[in-house]
């Protein structure tokens, strides 16, 4: 084991998933675990989003220090210090996945291995991790001893909304959890507001964090939005043979509880849901956590997603259009909810 060292980097830019409660934690665990193990620095924080245009971080966003990219995909770009990512679709390119394997195996030499510090960084994968903040926290304890008691409840809740664990479709919308209301915060938040989350997540339990001022504001509308989000899907939504399909593209919108479809419609055991924002058109796809069909028998949906450019997990997954693009996102679904309709 290597025991936390005093080190010290002058800039730390942590990229993270955007408008995600694993990408907030993930940013801030790693925050945390740098500043006791690694050694103080300038932290900056940048928001990813997956798009038509693809998933790579733009260069000039990268500073001169260290880079960090938590819950997103692989940057094969040398400026890169740290890497973790759990998604099954963490690599765009065959050459992303053998540039990792490279580094890995480079970086695993008894001759690096001899001569490496702790601030060098590093680079961990794991698409086995319910959450990528899960991940981050035993790689940080088991290599680095740092000490992540002090964070169980970040990281219960993580796996919990990130592996979608809730008790039941009527607990993950009701949103009677902190750490839920949270989520639908920081899903649905402007640019410029996760940043300010970050820091806090570490340091404060998720209901202190949850009473901050400035996420107060932001939740009465954003829970008046989900009751109406609610009516919207019992109104748009199909379920034909196992499969919910919807269609909400002509309400510009990112947010909505990707679990309502399920409580609508208990009997489903996957959605297709088209949406459309600013940026993209999506079509999201999921596995109703609530299904009773075994595992061996469910479809792996960032397979079906890699398909047609997107990924994810084995039980959810998205693929992303330009905002332009609809009538392509829509044949997209419509095939996709085809093809899991054929499952049976």
């Amino acid at each position: 084991m290597e025991f936390c060292t005093e080190g010290f980097r002058l800039n730390c830019r942590v990229f993270y998933h955007d408008h995600c409660f694993d990408g907030a934690c993930s940013a801030s665990l790693f925050t945390r675990f740098h500043r006791e193990c690694i050694g103080e620095a300038e932290f900056s924080y940048h928001g990813l989003m997956h798009s038509a245009a693809g998933s790579l971080v733009d260069e000039s966003a990268f500073v001169a220090g260290e880079n960090a990219i938590v819950d997103f995909k692989y940057s094969s770009s040398p400026r890169v210090t740290w890497w973790f990512d759990h998604h099954q679709s963490a690599f765009l390119t065959a050459e992303d996945r053998h540039d990792f394997l490279a580094w890995q195996a480079q970086a695993n030499s008894a001759k690096v291995m001899a001569v490496r510090k702790p601030s060098d960084g590093g680079k961990f994968y794991d698409p086995a991790y319910i959450s990528c903040t899960s991940l981050i926290a035993d790689v940080a304890r088991d290599k680095f001893g740092f000490d992540t008691k002090p964070l169980a409840e970040l990281i219960h809740w993580a796996n919990i909304i990130d592996g979608a664990k809730y008790e039941s479709a009527q607990s993950a919308v009701e949103m009677d959890a902190p750490a839920m209301k949270l989520t639908m915060v920081i899903e649905s938040s402007g640019e410029g507001f996760v940043p300010r989350v970050i820091p806090l997540l570490t340091e404060m339990s998720l209901q202190q964090v949850l009473d901050q001022p400035f996420i107060q504001a932001e939740l009465a509308p954003l829970m008046e939005r989900h009751l109406a989000g609610i009516e919207l899907l019992r109104e748009r939504t199909t379920l034909t043979r196992g499969v919910v399909t919807f269609d909400i593209t002509d309400k510009l919108t990112e947010g909505y509880s990707k679990f309502i479809p399920y409580y609508l419609h208990p009997a489903a055991v996957y959605n297709v849901g088209l949406s459309r924002s600013s940026f993209r058109t999506k079509v999201a796809v999921g596995t109703s956590p609530w299904t009773k069909l075994p595992a061996a028998k469910l479809a792996n949906i960032a397979e079906i997603c890699e398909r047609y450019g997107g990924g994810g997990h084995a039980r959810v997954g998205a693929v992303s259009f330009s905002p332009d693009k609809v009538d392509d996102a829509r044949k997209a679904a419509v095939e996709i909810a085809a093809l899991l309709r054929a499952r049976g």
